[in-house]
């Protein structure tokens, strides 16, 4: 049973790490500044960054060990969540990246503060 359970979390981690980079490309192609980088060609961690713009930088790190959303503005850590919090909040952004909004409305639904 754990072999299986190891198996399908190793899984899931590749399939948000290819998302994750997706997501910085569409975003890149939408004017934002992001990046995501893998080490290896095992796809088995990445660091996701984008600015959303006024010193507002949104990192999302995914490994084995964890998952890990940090969200800053002006070099300040506004909201940092861990695990399914993080990934619930990484569809937010996805979910402005399918239906853009303005600027101040969009940093409103990510950071609840604008």
């Amino acid at each position: 049973m754990f072999l299986r359970l190891a198996q399908q979390h190793r899984q899931f981690v590749q399939d948000l790490v290819m998302n994750l980079q997706a997501l910085a490309i569409v975003l890149e192609r939408r004017g934002y500044p992001a990046s995501c980088y893998t080490c290896g060609d095992q796809m088995n961690s990445a660091s996701f960054m984008v600015s959303l713009g006024e010193n507002h930088l949104i990192r999302f790190l995914v490994s084995d060990y964890g998952i890990t959303w940090t969200e800053m503005r002006d070099d300040r850590e506004l909201m940092k969540l861990e695990g399914a919090e993080a990934v619930n909040q990484l569809q937010e952004l996805a979910n402005i990246v399918k239906h853009p909004v303005p600027s101040c409305v969009s940093n409103k639904i990510l950071a609840k503060r604008c």
